[in-house]
C-alpha cells in the first residue's frame, strides 16, 4: 500500500493539471470501489473548480469551489495517470478538465476509495480525526514523538505504524528510519529515551524526503501522476533485504514478523 512519499508524489505530479481547473465532465465507470461512491457523485463534481490538492497521511484531498473536498485513498493498487483518452477496463472514474487534461483514476483490486465531505465532515470524519502529527509539518519533532510513544510497551516499529503517533509512516519508511538511527526495532517504545528521539525524528524527517525526492518505492505497481515509477526502491538500506549483506557492517540483515508486517533490520547496527 502506498506510504506517504507515494501520496506525496503523486500529489505533485498531479497538482499542475488539477488546481485552479474547472472539472468539466466526469465519467463513473461503477458504482463502487472499497465502498460504493457518494450519492451524486457525478453531478457534484462536474463544474466544480479544484482550488487546491493537498496530503493528509496517506489520503489526497481536492478543495472544490462547491466547499466540499474530495478524499481518495489509493488503496492497494490505485493509480492516478493524466492521458489523451482512458483506454485501460480498470479506469473507474475519469475527469476531463476545462484545461483538455484528462485525468484518470485506475484501480485494478477496487480498495481505493473516494469521498466527497463537507467542512464538517471533513474535520470529524474517523479516518483523519484520529491521524498524528505530519512527519514533515512543524508539529512533528522528538517531544511530539516521545509524548506519543509514553507508557506504550509496545515495539518501537509497531508504534511508528499506528497512525495516531505519526501519520503516513508505513512499514517501508518505518524499517528504514530505525535503521537510519541505529535503533532496535524489537525495543519497547517506553524505553527509548529522549536524545535516541531526537535522532529518530530527524532520520523520519531525513528518510521521508529522500523517498519523496525519488519519486517513492515501487515493489509492485506503484506509478506517479505522470506515469513513473519510483526508485527509492534502489535506495532502501535494509528493507526487503532479509539475508543480504548489511550496507554499513556487512553482516546479515534480518527478517522478522511484527503486528503482522515484515521489518528488517540489522543486529549487528541496531543493538539497542
Amino acid at each position: 500500500m502506498p506510504e506517504l512519499p507515494e501520496v506525496e508524489a503523486v500529489r505533485r505530479s498531479l497538482a499542475p493539471f488539477l488546481t485552479q481547473t474547472r472539472i468539466a465532465d466526469v465519467e463513473v465507470r461503477r458504482p463502487d470501489l472499497r465502498v460504493p461512491f457518494p450519492r451524486r457523485f457525478r453531478a457534484r463534481l462536474v463544474n466544480q473548480t479544484v482550488l487546491s490538492l493537498t496530503r493528509r497521511a496517506k489520503y489526497l484531498m481536492a478543495a472544490l469551489s462547491s466547499s466540499e473536498t474530495l478524499l481518495v485513498h489509493l488503496g492497494m493498487s490505485g493509480s492516478f495517470r493524466v492521458d489523451s483518452e482512458s483506454v485501460d477496463r480498470h479506469d473507474h472514474v475519469v475527469m476531463h478538465m476545462s484545461s483538455g487534461a484528462v485525468v484518470i483514476f485506475n484501480d485494478p483490486r477496487r480498495f481505493g476509495l473516494m469521498l466527497l465531505l463537507t467542512p464538517a465532515q471533513l474535520a470529524r470524519h474517523p479516518v483523519l480525526s484520529r491521524l498524528g502529527p505530519e512527519p514533515l509539518s512543524p508539529d512533528f519533532d522528538a517531544a511530539a514523538l516521545a509524548r506519543a510513544c509514553r507508557g506504550r510497551k509496545t515495539a518501537l516499529k509497531v508504534a511508528l505504524l499506528d497512525q495516531r503517533v505519526v501519520a503516513g509512516i508505513g512499514n517501508i519508511y518505518a524499517s528504514e528510519a530505525l535503521f537510519r538511527s541505529g535503533i532496535n526495532p524489537k525495543m519497547p517504545a517506553q524505553r527509548i529515551g529522549r536524545a535516541r528521539y531526537d535522532l529518530l525524528a530527524e532520520k523520519i524527517r531525513e528518510t521521508l524526503e529522500a523517498a519523496i525526492r525519488a519519486g517513492g518505492s515501487t515493489l509492485r505497481d506503484f506509478v506517479g501522476g505522470d506515469g513513473r515509477a519510483g526508485y527509492f526502491q534502489d535506495e532502501h538500506l535494509v528493507y526487503g533485504r532479509g539475508g543480504e549483506p548489511c550496507t554499513r557492517c556487512g553482516g546479515r540483515v534480518k527478517e522478522l514478523r511484527q503486528g503482522q508486517r515484515s521489518t528488517f533490520y540489522c543486529p549487528s547496527c541496531q543493538r539497542r
